[in-house]
Protein backbone atom coordinates (compact mmCIF):
# COMPACT_ATOMS: atom_id res chain seq x y z
CA UNK A 1 0.00 0.00 0.00
CA UNK A 2 1.60 3.53 -1.14
CA UNK A 3 1.25 6.07 1.92
CA UNK A 4 0.50 10.16 0.95
CA UNK A 5 3.64 10.72 1.45
CA UNK A 6 5.13 8.32 -0.44
CA UNK A 7 3.08 9.49 -3.46
CA UNK A 8 4.22 13.13 -3.50
CA UNK A 9 7.78 11.71 -3.23
CA UNK A 10 10.29 10.73 -6.29
CA UNK A 11 11.35 7.15 -6.57
CA UNK A 12 14.45 6.53 -5.16
CA UNK A 13 16.16 4.83 -7.85
CA UNK A 14 15.67 8.18 -9.53
CA UNK A 15 16.82 10.15 -6.50
CA UNK A 16 19.85 8.62 -5.74
CA UNK A 17 22.75 7.97 -8.59
CA UNK A 18 24.92 4.91 -8.91
CA UNK A 19 27.38 5.82 -7.27
CA UNK A 20 25.02 7.04 -4.35
CA UNK A 21 23.59 3.56 -4.43
CA UNK A 22 26.67 1.68 -4.28
CA UNK A 23 27.74 3.58 -1.02
CA UNK A 24 24.43 2.92 0.55
CA UNK A 25 25.19 -0.56 -0.26
CA UNK A 26 28.65 -0.96 1.16
CA UNK A 27 27.57 1.01 4.20
CA UNK A 28 24.17 -0.75 4.65
CA UNK A 29 21.82 1.76 4.24
CA UNK A 30 19.94 2.06 0.98
CA UNK A 31 16.75 1.13 3.25
CA UNK A 32 16.93 4.41 5.44
CA UNK A 33 17.98 5.93 2.47
CA UNK A 34 14.61 5.10 1.36
CA UNK A 35 12.92 6.20 3.48
CA UNK A 36 14.19 9.50 3.98
CA UNK A 37 13.46 10.26 0.51
CA UNK A 38 9.63 9.27 1.23
CA UNK A 39 9.82 11.37 4.60
CA UNK A 40 11.36 14.20 3.38
CA UNK A 41 11.89 14.25 -0.25
CA UNK A 42 9.31 16.68 -2.56
CA UNK A 43 9.23 17.56 -6.29
CA UNK A 44 7.17 21.05 -5.19
CA UNK A 45 7.63 23.87 -2.49
CA UNK A 46 5.05 22.70 0.53
CA UNK A 47 3.91 25.71 2.55
CA UNK A 48 6.47 25.39 5.51
CA UNK A 49 9.34 25.57 3.52
CA UNK A 50 8.15 28.57 1.15
CA UNK A 51 8.01 30.53 4.29
CA UNK A 52 10.68 29.55 5.31
CA UNK A 53 12.84 30.28 2.48
CA UNK A 54 10.21 33.29 2.09
CA UNK A 55 12.03 34.42 5.68
CA UNK A 56 15.80 34.31 4.74
CA UNK A 57 18.18 37.27 3.74
CA UNK A 58 20.42 34.77 2.82
CA UNK A 59 21.07 31.40 1.17
CA UNK A 60 24.21 29.50 -0.36
CA UNK A 61 23.65 28.78 -3.74
CA UNK A 62 25.97 25.97 -6.44
CA UNK A 63 26.33 26.11 -9.60
CA UNK A 64 28.37 23.51 -11.85
CA UNK A 65 30.08 24.32 -15.52
CA UNK A 66 29.83 22.47 -18.90
CA UNK A 67 32.99 20.43 -17.63
CA UNK A 68 31.35 19.45 -14.05
CA UNK A 69 33.65 22.10 -11.82
CA UNK A 70 31.45 23.07 -9.30
CA UNK A 71 31.16 26.41 -7.37
CA UNK A 72 29.66 28.02 -4.15
CA UNK A 73 28.38 31.69 -3.50
CA UNK A 74 26.70 32.95 -0.61
CA UNK A 75 23.61 34.90 -1.95
CA UNK A 76 22.62 38.41 0.41
CA UNK A 77 20.00 40.50 0.40
CA UNK A 78 16.72 41.49 1.93
CA UNK A 79 14.22 39.38 3.96
CA UNK A 80 12.80 37.54 1.05
CA UNK A 81 16.07 38.05 -1.04
CA UNK A 82 14.65 34.49 -2.71
CA UNK A 83 11.28 35.10 -3.57
CA UNK A 84 8.71 31.96 -3.58
CA UNK A 85 7.00 32.56 -7.14
CA UNK A 86 4.90 29.13 -7.00
CA UNK A 87 5.53 26.36 -5.42
CA UNK A 88 7.33 25.05 -8.42
CA UNK A 89 9.23 28.45 -9.17
CA UNK A 90 11.88 30.47 -6.97
CA UNK A 91 13.20 33.67 -7.79
CA UNK A 92 16.78 35.55 -6.69
CA UNK A 93 18.43 38.72 -8.01
CA UNK A 94 21.93 39.56 -9.27
CA UNK A 95 23.41 42.37 -7.48
CA UNK A 96 26.81 44.25 -8.90
CA UNK A 97 29.67 42.49 -7.83
CA UNK A 98 33.29 41.89 -9.50
CA UNK A 99 32.66 41.36 -12.76
CA UNK A 100 33.18 37.64 -13.02
CA UNK A 101 29.43 36.04 -13.46
CA UNK A 102 30.93 32.96 -12.31
CA UNK A 103 27.55 31.80 -11.20
CA UNK A 104 25.76 33.28 -13.40
CA UNK A 105 28.16 31.81 -16.03
CA UNK A 106 27.55 28.47 -14.87
CA UNK A 107 23.98 28.88 -15.17
CA UNK A 108 23.71 29.44 -18.57
CA UNK A 109 26.07 26.80 -19.34
CA UNK A 110 24.01 23.95 -17.56
CA UNK A 111 20.84 25.57 -15.56
CA UNK A 112 22.10 23.52 -12.59
CA UNK A 113 21.41 24.47 -9.47
CA UNK A 114 21.56 23.98 -5.75
CA UNK A 115 20.38 26.00 -3.14
CA UNK A 116 21.16 26.10 0.81
CA UNK A 117 18.79 27.79 2.91
CA UNK A 118 19.80 27.87 6.62
CA UNK A 119 18.90 29.33 10.02
CA UNK A 120 22.31 29.49 12.30
CA UNK A 121 20.33 30.13 15.08
CA UNK A 122 17.35 28.07 15.56
CA UNK A 123 19.05 25.73 13.43
CA UNK A 124 16.96 24.82 10.47
CA UNK A 125 17.58 24.20 6.96
CA UNK A 126 16.04 23.09 3.34
CA UNK A 127 17.37 22.11 0.17
CA UNK A 128 16.56 23.07 -2.99
CA UNK A 129 17.66 21.18 -6.30
CA UNK A 130 16.88 23.06 -9.15
CA UNK A 131 16.80 24.22 -12.78
CA UNK A 132 17.95 28.02 -13.77
CA UNK A 133 17.71 30.32 -16.25
CA UNK A 134 18.87 33.89 -16.27
CA UNK A 135 15.93 36.52 -16.71
CA UNK A 136 15.16 40.33 -17.03
CA UNK A 137 10.81 39.62 -16.35
CA UNK A 138 9.82 42.81 -15.48
CA UNK A 139 7.23 41.36 -12.93
CA UNK A 140 10.51 40.13 -11.13
CA UNK A 141 12.62 42.73 -11.58
CA UNK A 142 10.36 45.45 -9.91
CA UNK A 143 10.83 42.76 -6.74
CA UNK A 144 14.86 43.57 -6.66
CA UNK A 145 15.58 47.18 -7.49
CA UNK A 146 19.04 47.67 -7.90
CA UNK A 147 19.02 44.24 -9.87
CA UNK A 148 21.47 43.59 -12.90
CA UNK A 149 19.18 40.49 -13.78
CA UNK A 150 16.84 37.66 -12.21
CA UNK A 151 17.62 34.39 -11.57
CA UNK A 152 14.70 31.98 -12.14
CA UNK A 153 14.47 28.29 -10.96
CA UNK A 154 12.48 25.67 -11.45
CA UNK A 155 12.54 23.14 -8.39
CA UNK A 156 13.09 19.97 -9.36
CA UNK A 157 13.56 18.43 -5.58
CA UNK A 158 13.20 19.88 -2.00
CA UNK A 159 14.05 18.78 1.04
CA UNK A 160 14.17 19.41 4.91
CA UNK A 161 17.37 19.21 5.91
CA UNK A 162 19.10 17.63 9.46
CA UNK A 163 20.04 20.03 11.27
CA UNK A 164 21.98 18.18 13.82
CA UNK A 165 25.66 19.39 13.04
CA UNK A 166 24.87 22.77 12.49
CA UNK A 167 27.01 25.28 15.04
CA UNK A 168 24.51 27.71 16.66
CA UNK A 169 25.42 31.56 16.17
CA UNK A 170 24.15 34.53 17.54
CA UNK A 171 23.22 37.17 14.78
CA UNK A 172 25.00 40.49 15.67
CA UNK A 173 23.90 42.68 13.05
CA UNK A 174 20.84 43.15 9.97
CA UNK A 175 21.19 43.66 6.85
CA UNK A 176 24.33 44.36 4.69
CA UNK A 177 25.03 47.97 3.90
CA UNK A 178 25.70 46.98 0.45
CA UNK A 179 22.35 45.50 -0.58
CA UNK A 180 20.59 48.13 -2.92
CA UNK A 181 17.26 50.36 -1.59
CA UNK A 182 14.15 51.05 -2.83
CA UNK A 183 15.29 53.11 -5.52
CA UNK A 184 18.66 50.63 -6.65
CA UNK A 185 20.95 52.81 -4.82
CA UNK A 186 23.95 51.20 -2.57
CA UNK A 187 27.21 52.26 -1.50
CA UNK A 188 30.56 51.72 -3.48
CA UNK A 189 32.13 48.62 -2.03
CA UNK A 190 35.93 49.69 -0.46
CA UNK A 191 37.84 46.91 -3.38
CA UNK A 192 36.64 49.14 -5.91
CA UNK A 193 39.10 52.20 -4.55
CA UNK A 194 42.17 49.49 -4.70
CA UNK A 195 44.41 51.66 -6.67
CA UNK A 196 45.57 48.66 -8.65
CA UNK A 197 42.51 47.63 -10.33
CA UNK A 198 41.69 51.28 -11.34
CA UNK A 199 42.24 50.12 -15.13
CA UNK A 200 40.10 47.95 -15.26
CA UNK A 201 36.92 49.54 -13.18
CA UNK A 202 33.84 50.80 -15.26
CA UNK A 203 33.92 54.66 -15.82
CA UNK A 204 30.68 55.31 -13.92
CA UNK A 205 32.55 53.20 -11.23
CA UNK A 206 35.64 55.64 -11.58
CA UNK A 207 33.66 58.80 -10.60
CA UNK A 208 32.66 56.94 -8.02
CA UNK A 209 35.68 56.39 -6.98
CA UNK A 210 36.72 60.00 -6.41
CA UNK A 211 33.13 60.62 -4.72
CA UNK A 212 33.99 58.48 -2.13
CA UNK A 213 37.70 59.46 -0.61
CA UNK A 214 39.66 58.45 -3.70
CA UNK A 215 42.20 54.87 -3.98
CA UNK A 216 43.25 53.07 -1.12
CA UNK A 217 46.43 50.77 -1.31
CA UNK A 218 46.19 46.94 -1.19
CA UNK A 219 47.24 47.22 2.50
CA UNK A 220 44.74 49.42 3.33
CA UNK A 221 41.77 47.12 1.76
CA UNK A 222 42.59 44.56 3.96
CA UNK A 223 43.14 46.32 6.93
CA UNK A 224 39.26 47.15 6.19
CA UNK A 225 38.90 43.91 5.73
CA UNK A 226 40.10 42.58 8.96
CA UNK A 227 38.06 45.46 10.94
CA UNK A 228 34.99 44.60 9.16
CA UNK A 229 34.60 47.93 7.71
CA UNK A 230 35.28 47.14 3.87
Amino acid sequence: MTTEDEASSPNPDHFYSPQQRALQDEMQTRPLANAVVFAVVREELDPEMAGFISSRDYFFLSTVNEEGEPTVSYKGGNVGVAHVADEKTIVFPSYNGNGMYFSAGNISATGKVGMLFIDMCTPHRVRVQGTAALSQNEDHMKRFPGAEFVVEVTVDKVFINCARYIHKHQRIEGTSRYVPDENGEAPLPAWKRIDMIQEALPEEDLSRVAKSGGTITEDEYERKVMDGTS
